[in-house]
């Protein structure tokens, strides 16, 4: 509920700050004080847009806070969602800045307008004549009959089907887009990817083959090399070989003859047995080298068919030319599979569908339980104020739809007269009626939903005398279970507020502001005389305010 507001540099509005109690406290003051502007204030802290025209004085800034109890309003989730802190006891903010910036806090925390819009609409709910109109809205109409049928668990398990049945649809549009667009594609990448798995592609390959290249194409000069260096190491007269062993056996006579010579003796010996394992390797690949004209043209063969598939992919390596094969070969056999998915998830489709129409019957047969108990209700709360002869047809049909409360088309129409046709809220029911309609929801509602704090903006507009008495009742009932505020000009309404606020206009000094206060006891006694019957007070209207307030 909302425990204080408080404006400074709004409109008319210098510095008000005022505190409020939970149950019905009513608004009054004469025409032009200022009542509009104080709703003004309030909007502005609940996410409505300003401008500059909204500073009284324009170098300064606007600050609107408004402070709520928010214990009962099950808010966490909403906090928690957009980041933010939780407290049972909430402060909104709002500050217009002279340059026209407008920022917005939740405890101190900047949110968006759209967060604050968010939130002030779960706090607070501003009875218009715009807002009047939803009345006439059919979402509107169809909580009002759901609230009745208790539906709120039915409604939350169909949105979860809902939800599930248009994400598998979406992926069903998107299996059967990608078939139509990847066909045309289909027969090329099938290509490509014959042409890949053709090369026989392995991580190394390239290298393998460029170094298998290198020693056929120059099988000659290894050869050749290889002889030369066999003979180097093996002729007779000077080869490696036969010196060394002429230097083992000298070092071998100067092994005893202590430690040095025995080392060098024995890194002799190591060189000589290097060298003899070198001759018979190269005896070995000597007698393994020759020339293969054949298999050099087919690993030059090889070597060429990479470096076109580099080239043609544009791409620089063996390895990316394999991840192209892999990504090739998984669309390949998406589309060689597809029907297959198609068909599979066609009946994921058909099975959420079933299930969400399982939920949405249920809601509409909970709608169709009630219908007649609110028809009853309408109309009996719209004979005690002034429409003895006011009628509803309401019907609930399905619908080929699913929409986002359900699968039902709803038929809501009204007859304010005997003997005449129905027609649609919006066409047949003048405003008068229509505010009357609307707090007869109102009240029906708040005895199935806990509603935010609810502000009545002259919903009695147009009527007077005992209407007005009973719809004072209405909104005094009402506040039995949330708090509610009326900005009235009818005394029979002001009458019925545990407290009453008075909005005034004050000039000090050249300059008018409009203030507001809380009347006491003899305060509210002078306001509603005045309301009775003007400026000067007779004794008679002392006694009917009296009498009022009784």
């Amino acid at each position: 509920m909302l425990t204080n507001l408080s404006i400074q540099n709004y409109a008319l509005i210098d510095d008000v700050n005022v505190s409020f109690a939970s149950g019905f406290t009513t608004i009054t003051g004469e025409t032009g004080a200022g009542k509009s502007i104080l709703l003004g204030g309030l909007s502005l802290v609940l996410g409505k847009r300003a401008d500059l025209t909204s500073l009284k004085n324009q170098e300064k800034k606007c600050i609107i806070e408004a402070e709520f109890d928010i214990s009962k309003y099950q808010l966490p989730s909403f906090f928690n969602t957009h980041d933010l802190d939780y407290e049972d006891h909430t402060i909104l903010r709002r500050e217009i800045l002279p340059s026209g910036k407008s920022r917005a806090f939740v405890n101190d925390s900047p949110v968006t307008l759209d967060i604050l819009r968010g939130l002030g609409e779960r706090l607070v709910d501003v009875h218009s004549q715009h807002q009047t109109l939803r009345l006439t809205e059919n979402d509107f109409q169809l909580k009002v009959v759901d609230a009745l049928a208790e539906n709120g668990n039915n409604i939350k398990a169909y949105k979860t089907h809902l939800e599930e049945y248009r994400q598998v649809t979406k992926e069903l549009q998107a299996l059967m887009d990608f078939q139509a667009n990847s066909n045309k594609e289909h027969d090329y990448n099938s290509f490509l990817l014959k042409e890949l798995e053709t090369a026989s592609l392995k991580k190394g390959i390239q290298e393998e083959l460029e170094a298998e290249f290198e020693q056929l194409n120059n099988v000659e000069q290894i050869m050749e090399q290889l002889s030369h260096g066999h003979q180097l190491l093996n002729d007779e007269q000077v080869g490696v070989l036969g010196k060394l062993a002429d230097l083992k056996r000298a070092f071998q006579s100067l092994a005893d003859f202590g430690t040095t010579y025995s080392a060098l003796n024995e890194r002799v010996q190591s060189i000589f047995i290097e060298a003899d394992d070198i001759a018979n390797e190269l005896e070995q690949i000597k007698d393994g080298v020759e020339a293969n004209p054949s298999r050099l043209e087919t690993v030059n063969g090889q070597l060429q068919q990479l470096y076109d598939l580099q080239k043609k992919h544009h791409v620089n390596s063996v390895n990316e030319l394999i991840s192209l094969r892999n990504q090739l070969a998984i669309q390949v056999d998406a589309v060689e599979n597809i029907e297959s998915k198609i068909k599979e998830k066609e009946e994921e489709v058909s099975k959420a569908e079933k299930q969400l129409d399982e939920r949405a019957t249920k809601i509409r047969n909970a709608r169709n339980t009630v219908i007649p108990r609110l028809k009853s209700m309408l109309q009996e709360s719209l004979y005690s104020l002034g429409m003895p002869s006011a009628t509803f047809k309401i019907e609930v049909n399905p619908s080929s739809v699913f929409k986002t409360n359900g699968k039902d088309n709803l038929t809501f129409l009204f007859s304010a007269n005997k003997g005449s046709d129905y027609g649609e809220l919006k066409k047949v029911a003048s405003g008068g009626e229509l505010s009357r309609i609307m707090l007869t929801i109102k009240s029906i509602l708040a005895e199935y939903e806990q509603l935010p704090t609810m502000m009545f903006d002259e919903i009695d507009t147009g009527v007077s005398g005992e209407i007005s008495n009973r719809m004072g009742e209405i909104m005094q009932q009402m506040s039995n279970t949330m708090q509610v505020f009326s900005i009235t000009h009818l005394p029979q309404v002001a009458s019925k507020g545990q407290q009453q606020f008075k909005v005034f206009k004050e000039e000090q000094e050249g300059s008018t502001s409009t203030q507001m206060k809380k009347l006491n006891a003899d305060e509210r006694i002078n306001e509603l005389a005045e309301m009775l019957g003007g400026k000067s007070v007779s004794e008679s209207a002392l006694a009917h305010a009296k009498q009022l307030l009784q």
